[in-house]
């Protein structure tokens, strides 16, 4: 048993209290508890002390400082049980405590990761530019479960998938100017995937958008390319010289005919 011989107030935070005790041989610092811990086990200058009611403070004091950093933590933003956790651990709140912690954290709704799924959910589709997928992972990265994931992502209708996956496709179009169709094609295709838009999407996207360059628009798409490739061979004999102008070319989405009329018109002058 020790006997709790005097209380005083920390000088950092007024709501923590110093607990001095004697266990038989003078007065020493025994440990540290917040206010409603001291409260809630009526401890006062003369009060005696188990080991049991010890451990049992020094747990109680752990989840209220455990409550205490999450309420604090949360304050900024809604987070996933995950993430308060993932947070409480750098604090080094012990992971015994974390059941009482969040019990209460639950209970009275602080953290609830279906609310902050579907939260996490309308913050992606306001700020624009992310399909589904995209989401999906960034959710179980947090810690979501797959049922909450599915039931958030009912937020995001079809519709709206369609509109901000063209917005994206537009965008990446208007930074290709001067790519053959092909291959404007192509990168819009690979950016709506990367992007994390289903097939169907991507597919509906794709066949209403405009991607399909004139014939006077692909011609000034190819002679941009060539000329920044003629200057990357320009030293070659002129049989390699054609060949690696075809290639590059050619990979960039142009059509055979194009290539040789280029090679024809320009490199022939």
């Amino acid at each position: 048993m020790v006997k709790v011989t005097r209380i005083t107030t920390q000088k950092n935070n007024n709501e923590r209290f110093s607990i001095f005790i004697d266990k038989g041989s003078g007065e020493e610092f025994g440990f540290g508890v917040d206010l409603d811990v001291l409260i809630s086990f009526g401890l006062r200058k003369g009060v005696e002390l188990d080991d049991e009611m010890l451990e049992n403070i020094h747990f109680e004091d752990q989840v209220k400082k455990g409550m205490n950093f999450a309420l604090n933590y949360l304050s900024y933003r809604m987070r996933s049980e995950k993430e308060v956790k993932d947070y409480l651990l750098k604090k080094e709140v012990p992971e015994e405590a974390f059941p009482s912690i969040f019990e209460k954290l639950e209970r009275y709704g602080y953290v609830d990761d279906l609310e902050f799924a579907k939260a996490f959910v309308r913050t992606k589709i306001n700020a624009g530019g992310k399909g589904p997928f995209v989401i999906k992972q960034e959710l179980k990265q947090k810690g979501v479960n797959k049922d909450m994931t599915e039931k958030a992502l009912e937020e995001y209708s079809y519709e709206k998938q369609v509109e901000l996956a063209q917005n994206v496709a537009e965008k990446k179009a208007n930074k290709l100017k001067k790519a053959s169709s092909t291959e404007l094609r192509q990168k819009v295709n690979q950016e709506l995937r990367a992007k994390g838009f289903d097939r169907d999407i991507i597919q509906e996207v794709m066949d209403n958008i405009e991607l399909e360059k004139g014939d006077d628009e692909e011609w000034e798409a190819l002679v941009l390319q060539a000329q920044k490739a003629e200057r990357r061979y320009s030293k070659l004999d002129r049989r390699e010289f054609d060949h690696k102008m075809k290639q590059f070319l050619y990979r960039k989405g142009f059509p055979f005919p194009l290539i040789n009329r280029y090679l024809e018109e320009f490199i022939d002058q």
